[in-house]
């Protein structure tokens, strides 16, 4: 499963500085609008996993290239999410994000007309990268949007509730629409979401960008693509190759030198895209290794309970994705509120009483 996008205090630091270049945001559509668009991100992330049996007889596909259907989306997604979030705050989020949406939209068509597995594979990847572009504006364009420290904690709080449901609840529909359908269904359900988020973005959303950015740091973001790409397909690869296969370790050593060579790209640029001082605050790193923590975790949980509950314990694909309910149903009641959390008690006392709940 592709990780979860993580809200980086620069981004959240930098977009509020621009909220009162858009007076004219109308804060509940631009929630709304990216709230459907990040959904569609991680519903394709989760949806796929229960399709995944229907799709290798359909296709005629074996189980190596079965599993790429997954692992090119994931690939794609975690190379570029970095890359997308520099270049919407140098060319406009709202740009960004209508690409993005634009681009997901037309390979999640692709995806569903695909004729072979080798088409559906290429297809996801490509729809990674859209998915790469909309992710990072969508937290931009809401903390530009919502300046104060309570409001922007609710806002945040309802996004990542929405996006963590509709992850969550993609095997749901995805088991649902499989079951009752065809597994080409869970691709064309995001034609009409995407139809919705450009109308409410071209109509009610304003643009917005960091002034502080200057040039895009070329160097880094090809640095950076090639050192999260090599680390994990060498990941990827190494479950079924073996951590001792030349394909697997030449990834990996590519990944790891490429992302040396980030750090000390950074470290010497007088523009980096990612500046390395924020790494002193323990505040943020800190932050950012507990979310990573968190996210590994409820990433491997959703990925691999569909498969445990189907191949292991029998159940349907309807099934199997109903017994995710209960858990998506606390996290639509808990998170806005939760959110709210943070203007009245900080940020750091929420951190701590959630993962140890």
């Amino acid at each position: 499963m592709p990780p979860q996008f993580r809200p980086d205090r620069r981004d959240l630091l930098s977009a509020s500085a621009t909220a009162t270049n858009v007076p004219g945001a109308i804060p509940r559509w631009v929630l709304v609008a990216t709230i459907l668009a990040s959904s569609m991100v991680f519903i394709d992330s989760s949806v796929v996993n229960v399709a995944l049996p229907a799709l290798q007889e359909d296709l005629g596909a074996t189980a190596a290239s079965t599993q790429w259907v997954v692992e090119s989306y994931a690939l794609f997604l975690a190379a570029l999410i970095l890359v997308g979030g520099a270049l919407g705050d140098k060319f406009g989020r709202r740009r960004l994000f209508v690409i993005g949406t634009v681009i997901f939209t037309v390979t999640s068509v692709w995806c569903a007309v695909a004729p072979d597995i080798g088409n559906l594979i290429v297809a996801r990847a490509a729809q990674g990268i859209g998915g790469a572009l909309l992710t990072p504006a969508s937290l931009a364009l809401i903390s530009a949007t919502f300046t104060d420290e309570t409001g922007r904690g609710r806002a945040i709080g309802t996004w990542s509730g929405f996006t963590s449901i509709t992850s969550a609840g993609g095997p749901v529909l995805g088991g649902f629409l499989v079951e009752q359908a065809s597994w080409r269904w869970i691709f064309l359900i995001n034609v009409p979401l995407a139809a919705i988020v450009l109308l409410i973005t071209l109509r009610y959303v304003p643009e917005s960008r960091d002034p502080n950015a200057g040039r895009l740091d070329w160097p880094a973001a090809v640095l950076a693509t090639l050192g999260l790409g090599g680390v994990v397909f060498g990941l990827i690869e190494a479950s079924t190759l073996g951590w001792t296969d030349p394909q697997v370790v030449v990834a990996l050593a590519v990944g790891v030198a490429a992302l040396v060579a980030f750090i000390v790209v950074e470290a010497r640029t007088p523009e980096p895209m990612m500046p390395l001082g924020l790494f002193r605050s323990r505040t943020f790193s800190g932050t950012n290794l507990l979310t990573l923590l968190l996210y590994a975790a409820l990433g491997g949980a959703l990925y691999f309970f569909p498969f445990l509950l189907i191949q292991v314990q029998g159940y349907s694909s309807t099934e199997a994705g109903a017994a995710l309910l209960p858990f998506v149903l606390l996290l639509f009641v808990l998170s806005r509120w939760a959110g709210g959390l943070i203007g009245r008690f900080g940020a750091k006392l929420p951190l701590i009483v959630g993962p140890v709940i």
